[in-house]
């Protein structure tokens, strides 16, 4: 049985490139005891992946070089070694650029078994997985919306940004996006909800944002869910409100070397602000809560997403440099099957 992976063969001088992976195929190894072999069908492609491919200090530790490529898995069991898991089973976990895995059931954590009858086996790795629940930690527990209050959210038309917006909503706030083209803010207002969104492609500079986010929230900013940084985010802190909160999710404005300015960084400290960056790994036991609520709003229809789907896993490394660049719309995924 051969399993066709993609590792990454260099790291990037500045920008990300097709040249820094690599596409191999490599015979799939026997299964131990306590073993698991899963056929992965879908696989996520998400923004931090990038930050991980350099070798820079962070939260985790950089992606090895001639390694897998890191990423969410969803997918079936088709041989099993472990009393917990048998052949049929559908499962989420980290198994990586790769079309087979080999999962150590034994150690906790490694994957979960999931219902794919109430909610789409993809979902798992959007809306009711990883995407989702970042959302709904940075949301619940950073920024804590009142009823009435204003949220800003950047990335909207995202797998993150999206579900953020919709809560924020059910929450009783006015949900304002930032995303990148008119069909992308056309899709946040009517189909997802939105009260009001924002095309940054359309307003390039300070003064252009600030003019749109005035008029997009009229009473000020409450709260910022941060997915972009950079320009986006010194606008938004221009025009937070006293005591507002922002949930720093992600800057990928500046994932490819790009200078973050904040020029108006007093302002934390004149309005009293409170900016938390987060790492939605790192409040695991939030995560239960979180599934359990996304699973029924999702199965009731109550929260909405959309998915851009690349096809085999020799498309991952274009896919995953046009989700850079915002040329993905919803939840990129790649369909290995």
């Amino acid at each position: 049985m051969i399993n066709q992976r993609i590792v990454l063969a260099s790291r990037p001088g500045a920008a990300a490139s097709v040249d820094n992976f690599r596409l191999e195929s490599v015979p799939v190894p026997a299964l131990q005891e306590g073993q698991v072999l899963v056929r992965n069908h879908y696989l996520s492609l998400d923004p931090y992946m990038r930050m991980r491919m350099n070798d820079a200090k962070s939260y985790a530790a950089p992606q090895a070089i001639d390694a897998v490529m890191v990423g969410g898995t969803v997918g079936e069991v088709v041989d099993s070694k472990h009393e917990g898991y048998r052949s049929g089973d559908t499962v989420v976990g980290m198994g990586g650029w790769q079309e087979m895995v080999v999962v150590d059931a034994r150690v906790p954590g490694s994957m979960r078994k999931v219902d794919a009858t109430q909610v789409p086996l993809s979902a798992y790795l959007g809306a009711v997985g990883m995407p989702g629940v970042t959302a709904w930690v940075g949301l619940n527990h950073i920024i804590a919306p009142k009823a009435g209050e204003t949220i800003v959210v950047s990335a909207a038309s995202g797998a993150v940004g999206s579900a953020v917006g919709q809560l924020a909503k059910a929450a009783g706030c006015r949900a304002v996006g930032i995303a990148g083209g008119a069909d992308k803010c056309a899709y946040v207002v009517n189909e997802l909800g939105f009260d009001a969104c924002i095309d940054y492609k359309a307003h390039r500079d300070f003064k252009s944002l600030a003019a749109a986010l005035d008029q997009a929230a009229p009473n000020g900013v409450d709260g910022n869910f941060e997915n972009v940084g950079g320009l986006i985010l010194d606008v938004v802190v221009s025009r937070m409100n006293a005591f507002g909160r922002v949930a720093l999710c992600g800057m990928i404005s500046g994932y490819d070397g790009e200078p973050l300015v904040l020029s108006n960084a007093r302002l934390l400290l004149t309005q009293r602000l409170k900016l938390q960056g987060f790492i939605v790994s790192e409040h695991m036991a939030l995560w239960p809560q979180a599934l359990k609520e996304l699973g029924g709003a999702v199965a009731s229809g109550k929260l909405t997403y959309r998915e851009s789907v690349a096809q085999g896993i020799a498309a991952a490394p274009e896919a995953f440099l046009g989700l850079l660049k915002g040329r993905n719309f919803g939840k990129q995924l790649v369909k290995l099957i």
